[in-house]
């Protein structure tokens, strides 16, 4: 179809033809999605609400590094964020060696 056909359509007829274009787009559309789909499950492969329920990864745990002199309980594994009371004493000028565990060699 060419533009100069467009242009000579009237309001009603261009209207006419968009909602004829939209239907067959979605119908071809789900046509597609389901052929995906079918592919996918041939696969192996789990689709949209069918996926079971992901599993975290076990990770050891981790021993601790530094410990509070002042609180024996309160213990940092030097990962993520450091504690406050570690934060406090490193302001104090403290070096980070200083809350070190010394653990047993077996």
């Amino acid at each position: 179809m060419k533009n100069t056909d467009l242009q000579a359509m009237s309001v009603d007829e261009l209207w006419d033809l968009h909602e004829a274009v939209v239907a067959e787009l979605g119908q071809k559309m789900a046509a597609e999605r389901a052929l995906l789909e079918a592919r996918l499950r041939q696969l192996g492969a789990v689709t949209g609400n069918d996926s079971p329920a992901r599993t975290k990864r076990p990770y050891p745990k981790v021993v601790p590094k530094y410990r509070n002199p002042k609180n024996q309980n309160e213990t940092w594994a030097g990962r993520g964020k450091q504690p406050r009371w570690l934060l406090a004493q490193l302001r104090r000028g403290k070096k980070l060696n200083d809350f070190l565990i010394m653990h047993e060699r077996e």
